[in-house]
């Protein structure tokens, strides 16, 4: 189908963003890589007075080091993400799991920030932002910022606490260096969306499980942190038997849906599954 009628505004800057989504009201739309918001223009599942692209705004792009933590614009796309020394390094979780969105070429376009905050559920970048533990840069009209830590970013589906005429425009995750990961994700279809997913990161030393960090995917209607599975772990042997008995406890606190891919019992089970498999890769992943 063809998209409904709307103006089209590409800014240079946040601030230029900002006031472009000012100007155009309740109804403007971001554009980010476009590979959320172009097929529900097609289908006129939306129809805004105005879209706002952002790829021309450099301040969004790009990873950096600031301390102890790493700095991703919004607009850095998942093909940067997954091939960034620094992200490799010191958020490996987050890394393999942009290895396992969709396909190259959407990788080069979609963008981390893009995704986080269309909010999909069956999205595969919600869980391991939320298991590092992130904050999020929010920048407001007027050329204020605020942050939010990402247990409160993510609200309900396809609803995150970015306001209207607010733009999400960094993603800040503490280092977790030296820490084993993995992404473990169940789809039917290759390239298709995680019919359920987990995403882990543990620390290891000499042997025992020191911290866990631990989140799921499409389990819910946001990402949800697997905190049963990490109290199970902690100062626990890095056995197949430690992670089989904490994997147990993965569907605690989740509200899995029934839909035409899986019903609730089913993701249930694969949570239970993947997360112990995810655990096990993940320790065997630790530098």
């Amino acid at each position: 189908m063809i998209p409904a009628h709307f103006d089209y505004v590409a800014p240079t800057t946040v601030a230029e963003a900002l006031q472009a989504l000012a100007d155009g009201g309740e109804d403007a739309k971001i554009l980010g890589g476009g590979q959320s918001l172009l097929p529900v223009l097609r289908l006129r599942l939306a129809a805004p007075t105005v879209v706002v692209d952002l790829s021309r705004v450099a301040e969004l792009k790009g990873i950096t080091v600031e301390g102890d933590e790493l700095v991703i614009g919004a607009m850095t796309t998942h093909h940067d993400v997954l091939n960034s020394p620094e992200v490799v390094e010191h958020a490996a979780l987050l890394a393999l799991t942009a290895a396992t969105v969709a396909d190259p070429s959407i990788r080069h376009r979609g963008t981390l920030g893009g995704a986080l905050s269309h909010a999909d559920p069956a999205g595969d970048l919600g869980a391991p932002v939320l298991a590092l533990d992130a904050t999020m840069v929010i920048a407001s009209p007027g050329g204020a910022t605020r942050t939010v830590a990402v247990a409160d970013f993510f609200q309900d589906y396809f609803t995150t606490a970015v306001e209207p005429g607010e733009l999400l425009t960094q993603i800040r995750i503490p280092k977790h260096t030296g820490w084993g990961a993995q992404y473990e994700k169940f789809n039917r279809v290759a390239q298709a969306w995680s019919i359920v997913a987990v995403a882990a990161a543990l620390k290891i030393d000499g042997g025992t499980v020191t911290e866990a960090k631990v989140a799921l995917t499409n389990m819910a209607s946001t990402p949800v942190r697997a905190h049963g599975v990490e109290a199970a772990l902690v100062g626990q042997p890095a056995t197949p038997e430690s992670f089989r008995a904490a994997a147990e406890h993965a569907a605690e606190g989740t509200s899995p849906g029934s839909d035409i891919g899986a019903d609730a019992e089913y993701r249930t089970h694969l949570a239970g599954v993947l997360t112990r498999r995810a655990l096990a890769t993940a320790a065997g992943t630790v530098a």
